[in-house]
């Protein structure tokens, strides 16, 4: 009977490290994709921005299924937002931005400007919030590829 119950710990490990390896592992596969990467931190940011929208049309009622909406949207939202923060620190910070490089000290401030509007983001019902969180994701984009972007959106 132990010995099933470390199987069945050792499998339940296993499902939770799995989830998170989802985004990228950090095994050295060098396998990346860089542009793809910045589109989906990009759709993230426009879910963000149409969470925003739905919480403040639903924010003054009191019915209940509006209730349930808005929280649901404020889940989406913090979701959205924590995947943008780890893509930028397990993904960029940890693998691609390499100390000693030209640009370390610009992509790392831009790096860090993108984890803090999508912080800013999970705070606020704010538009703006979401358009600083964008801008600042393309921000990022630049100091990192030194070009402008051209993602498929």
């Amino acid at each position: 009977m132990k010995y099933f119950g470390m199987q069945l710990s050792a499998m339940i490990l296993l499902l939770f490290t799995a989830q998170s390896a989802l985004a990228h592992c950090e095994v050295p596969c060098g396998i990346y994709d860089d542009e793809l990467r910045f589109e989906r931190m990009l759709e993230d940011q426009e879910t963000i921005s149409k969470g925003i929208g739905k919480i403040r049309e639903l924010a003054d009622s009191s019915d209940p299924q509006s209730v349930n909406q808005t929280v649901r949207w404020i889940n989406t939202k913090e979701t959205h937002a924590t995947n943008i923060q780890h893509v930028i620190s397990q993904y960029f910070m940890t693998q691609r931005i390499k100390a000693g490089k030209d640009g370390y000290a610009q992509k790392l401030t831009a790096a860090h400007a993108v984890m803090v509007a999508a912080m800013k983001c999970k705070q606020s019902v704010d538009p703006e919030a979401a358009k600083t969180l964008r801008a600042n994701i393309l921000d990022f984009y630049r100091a990192y590829e030194g070009k402008e972007p051209q993602l498929h959106q």
